[in-house]
């Protein structure tokens, strides 16, 4: 028998006007935006969680505490279906990612009735639900009525003590993974160990309650700080400590902390790993604990594969092939690139083309595509240079 969400004693959220909607920024306006783990479907603006690094704080955002829908989740779902760069059973989705959190009491309705609507097309895409919010059993009954999409439900998780930068108790989420661990049948779940800070939340203790956390996940990725100039004026406004003196464009992920994570992981050598599949980005985890290649096509940086597991590996060379020089050419030419398409034994490189494009090149292809104005260093993974040596830049 399917269970359907009961809805009936809820009410869906009031909705911003159009003149509220049209004094938000252009790209929260707009319900659909495209990100490196997948198309992304956002029709639900504000939350209340006031996590200092929140990537709210790049839209303009973070004084709007109450959630309030731009749309219903049907409107929405027929603007993410009909969106250019959508295609059925091979685009990655993700719901409620950037503006609000999905597992909120008054958001979760919207979150199970966008996922039923989604599934009742017989669509198999990847869709991706991130929170640190309460997630319950009754909850966890919901998610695993979904037989068509591959659903992974990823918790955010950061032990950040700070309570001006990490407001919410980390605790929430450490329960609602175990939660979700112990009920998966039909989803998957994911230890979302993020923002690693150094000096906030990487300590050995940390890394060792982490490690201990992941026998609670099917797969874990960590990850280290998003730090915009937006996100460093509001630690300045807030009088609260900067975690690095200078901000980046990337996520900042310094090598002697990651050396120490994975030292920490991987001990004793060769021995099996009660805590599971640890990965550095969220497509590779996320395609493992469904059985599949990475859809991002990592595996032409070899140095992010050092880490996983063999099976995993295999998976992703059989599936890894470059695409036809001019195929690609043409492709991205209609999307608006310039300049020279150059395929490598890394990745694409193409000019003139901004993350959405790209993005949606990546996913078809299953290969890297990268800008040639910003190189990915050798060992760096796409992060930023601050907490690596200089000479690797070369």
């Amino acid at each position: 028998m399917t269970l359907t969400p009961d809805l009936s004693q809820r009410r869906p959220l009031p909705h911003l006007t159009p003149d509220q909607i049209s004094e938000l920024q252009p790209d929260l306006a707009d319900p659909v935006e495209y990100r490196k783990s997948g198309l992304s479907l956002n029709h639900v603006v504000g939350c209340p969680l006031e996590c200092g690094y929140c990537v709210r704080h790049l839209y303009e955002n973070f004084a709007m505490k109450a959630p309030r829908a731009l749309m219903s989740d049907e409107a929405a779902v027929n603007a993410l279906l009909t969106h250019r760069y959508f295609r059925p059973h091979v685009t990655p989705l993700q719901l409620f990612n950037k503006a609000t959190d999905p597992m909120l009491p008054v958001v979760k309705q919207h979150t199970f009735n966008t996922l039923r609507l989604l599934d009742d097309r017989g669509l198999t895409n990847h869709v991706l639900v991130i929170t640190r919010w309460r997630v319950d059993e009754d909850d966890c009954t919901i998610f695993n009525t979904f037989r068509n999409i591959k659903l992974t439900v990823l918790v955010t998780h950061s032990n950040i003590q700070h309570p001006g930068i990490e407001p919410v108790d980390s605790q929430i989420a450490a329960d609602s993974l175990r939660t979700l661990y112990a009920n998966a049948q039909s989803y998957r779940t994911i230890l979302y160990w993020r923002p690693i800070v150094p000096g906030l939340n990487d300590s050995d203790a940390d890394i060792a309650y982490a490690r201990d956390l992941a026998e609670h996940a099917h797969a874990t990725v960590y990850t280290g700080l998003f730090f915009r100039e937006e996100m460093a004026a509001y630690y300045r406004e807030q009088g609260l400590p900067e975690p690095y003196a200078d901000t980046a464009r990337r996520k900042i992920m310094p090598e002697e902390s990651e050396a120490r994570i994975l030292a920490a992981f991987h001990q004793p050598a060769h021995a099996p790993a009660p805590w599971g599949q640890l990965f550095r980005k969220t497509s590779c985890a996320v395609a493992s604990v469904h059985g599949m290649a990475d859809y991002n096509g990592h595996f032409g940086i070899r140095e992010l594969c050092d880490i996983c597991p063999l099976a995993q590996l295999q998976l992703c060379q059989d599936a890894w092939q470059a695409p036809d020089l001019e195929v690609i050419t043409q492709q991205a030419r209609a999307l608006g690139a310039t300049g020279p398409v150059e395929i490598t034994d890394r990745a694409i490189l193409v000019e003139g083309l901004d993350e959405h494009p790209r993005y949606f090149l990546q996913h078809g292809f299953g290969y890297q595509v990268h800008d040639r104005r910003h190189p990915h260093h050798p060992r760096r993974h796409g992060r930023a240079d601050i907490g690596w040596p200089q000479k690797d830049t070369a």
